[in-house]
């Protein structure tokens, strides 16, 4: 598929409406223009049916914010083992009393990071579906890391290899998906994905020389597009 897509209707709104649908975005993810509009007709085409065209192109956004790009500065190591015992802490209280005993897991600092690690069978509950459960609790862990603290600091949880898992699934989904859109020439808009999930599929088609992706939508919404170059 081109960089943009014609659709038609019997009115400006309704060929408009037909493009977002079909392309599943809103309408400030698309830049639009009307290309054909005979709603201005003469009297001997008045019984022919009313045509208006429009172009439709999706806009390209940035996918990262410029400050994640930016080169991260070195956390004090005492910072960092100060929060790592708060989320050790927090989580310590939270396994014990969702499953009933204190499990085992892993817990380390990487850099700016506290990386956590949790192989027990009778955790894989906090995973959720498609990882919902296991982000959420993700969340809560870095704002206990960040508490009363003016620094950067990420937490990365994993349980039971999900995120690894959850990362070859979406590989494996956005080859399949280019390919999909090579042969019928036709864009794939994804689900809805976390930032994280996006970078994947972003990472994994962006040496591909037939297709390109992007991004529309905004906060929980944003999604992937993959089109032709």
């Amino acid at each position: 598929m081109p960089d943009t897509m014609i659709f038609e209707g019997k009115t400006t709104n309704e060929a408009i409406e037909k493009g977002l649908k079909e392309l599943k975005v809103s309408k400030n993810d698309v830049e639009i223009k009307v290309i054909e509009n005979d709603e201005k007709r003469s009297f001997f085409n008045i019984l022919t049916p009313r045509v208006v065209k429009v172009e439709m192109r999706l806009k390209e956004r940035k996918e990262y914010n410029k400050e994640e790009q930016k080169d991260e500065k070195q956390i004090d190591r005492e910072v960092l083992e100060e929060s790592k015992k708060r989320v050790e802490d927090f989580l310590n209280q939270f396994l014990t009393k969702t499953i009933g005993e204190n499990i085992e897991y892993k817990c380390k600092i990487e850099e700016n990071a506290i990386k956590i690690v949790i192989d027990e069978k009778k955790a894989d509950f906090l995973i959720g579906y498609r990882g919902e459960a296991l982000n959420a609790m993700q969340t809560i862990l870095n704002a206990i890391a960040v508490k009363d603290i003016n620094e950067k600091i990420r937490v990365e949880l994993d349980i039971l290899d999900y995120r690894e898992k959850r990362k070859k699934a979406l590989e494996e989904l956005a080859e399949k998906l280019a390919k999909s859109v090579i042969r019928t020439r036709k864009s794939i808009t994804l689900e809805p994905m976390t930032p994280y999930e996006r970078k994947i599929i972003h990472t994994k088609l962006q040496n591909n020389t037939k297709v390109k992706t992007s991004s529309v939508g905004e906060g929980i919404h944003r999604k992937v597009v993959i089109s032709l170059k």
